[in-house]
């Protein structure tokens, strides 16, 4: 059977439709006096946004843009569940270089906030390559539950289903041997493929970092300024964890049902985690209806944080603790919602790359493309530390032709 097929996004007008209804018919809360973003998305910026999705907004022209990026379906069997029910959409860059790297990336596309639409802007100049660099087949899922997946139905699907998922698509699309990189919940998931796969996992890239804590002293001046922003992110803006990880059916109701209500949740992220990243309306809008149009709608993208939160195996605190056979390489964001010291990262693995930027936040490949870029090549060009960690290397080549 042929698992693989090329695919594209292609949303009915009567879904579109649809949509300008349900934003026709908002009911707007009041807001208090000199709110601004303290009490969350401030009610001017709600209502511009929903006027321009109602009214303006070219979703049409937006899917045509994000239909220039190759995309594939396949069905991936997860062995807990007994089926192929899982359809997985990807798109990669297929290079024409002599010599090729396999590259999966789980960044922030399974957070909440972000999508596959994430990895858009490096997915070329890492296929393309450079002098000193390898040339990236870059592989970039949309998880289950996410974006234009297919949904899952059957409790339990946590960290190790999510790696599960990745590794699989990657042996079946012909790499044996593969580099990881993710941010936020793509730090859990590469980090499961590297414990779970070691012989397969040689090298993660993680721009988000969570460690256990170890009272190491002195901190630098930037180590101090990031545990203060770490504290503030735990103390004022974590709430939305707290709900989704526990009961993510009661607000799934509101984010299925209410675009205005999706759009408040998210739009309130992208703000907050960014380093002053000037959004543009069409951005956040095409980020937000990349999930009210989503193949197993909003709601389902709350559950990982429930799964994560029950797993009996304890997954999510193994990817904090020491994975000995993957080499690691960290990227340090001033503007991340968590910033640990560097010995806290150095507990996770053999760290082998480290960079320090002086700008970038949550979705660091969205934001500042050139620092992801950057740190790969860095990481696994001709020169760089992690080169003698991939084996075999021309056996990259050797992938589906239908690609």
């Amino acid at each position: 059977m042929d698992f693989l097929r090329p695919y594209s996004i292609n949303v009915p007008e009567q879904e579109i439709q649809y949509l300008k209804q349900k934003l026709s018919l908002t009911r707007f809360p009041d807001e208090l006096d000199e709110a601004a973003w303290s009490y969350g998305a401030p009610l001017a910026d709600v209502k511009r946004l929903v006027s321009h999705w109602r009214d303006s907004f070219d979703w049409k022209s937006q899917e045509s843009q994000l239909n220039k990026l190759p995309q594939f379906t396949t069905a991936i069997n997860i062995e807990n569940l007994g089926t192929w029910m899982s359809i997985l959409y990807t798109k990669r860059v297929k290079s024409r270089k002599p010599f090729h790297l396999s590259f999966v990336m789980a960044s922030d596309q399974v957070a909440g906030p972000g999508s596959f639409i994430e990895v858009a802007k490096i997915l070329k100049p890492l296929a393309k390559g450079s002098t000193n660099a390898p040339a990236f087949h870059v592989i970039a899922p949309s998880l289950p539950n996410f974006g234009f997946s297919e949904g899952v139905k059957k409790k339990g699907f946590g960290l190790e289903q999510y790696a599960e998922t990745c590794h699989k698509l990657m042996l079946s699309l012909g790499y044996s041997e593969y580099v990881t990189q993710g941010g936020d919940w793509g730090f859990y998931i590469t980090r499961t493929m590297g414990r779970l796969f070691p012989d397969n996992c040689k090298v993660s890239h993680i721009n988000l970092i969570v460690a256990l804590q170890h009272i190491v002293t002195p901190y630098s001046e930037r180590e101090r300024v990031g545990l203060s922003r770490t504290m503030r992110f735990n103390n004022e803006d974590s709430g939305y964890m707290f709900e989704q990880g526990t009961k993510p059916q009661t607000l799934g109701y509101s984010l299925h049902d209410s675009p205005v209500g999706l759009l408040a949740w998210i739009f309130e992220k992208l703000h907050d985690w960014t380093d002053n990243y000037p959004w543009t309306d069409d951005e956040i809008l095409t980020w937000i209806s990349i999930y009210w149009f989503s193949r197993a709608g909003p709601a389902a993208s709350l559950r990982i944080y429930y799964e994560a939160k029950h797993d009996q195996s304890h997954s999510r605190v193994k990817t904090t603790q020491w994975i000995s056979h993957v080499k690691l390489g960290v990227a340090y964001l001033p503007r991340e919602i968590i910033i640990a010291p560097k010995a806290w990262a150095r507990c996770l693995g053999p760290v082998i790359y480290q960079s320090e930027s002086d700008t970038g936040g949550h979705f660091c490949s969205w934001e500042k493309p050139n620092i992801i870029i950057d740190d790969l090549r860095s990481m696994l060009g001709n020169d760089g530390v992690a080169y003698r960690s991939i084996r075999g290397r021309s056996g990259y080549d050797k992938v589906d032709s239908r690609l």
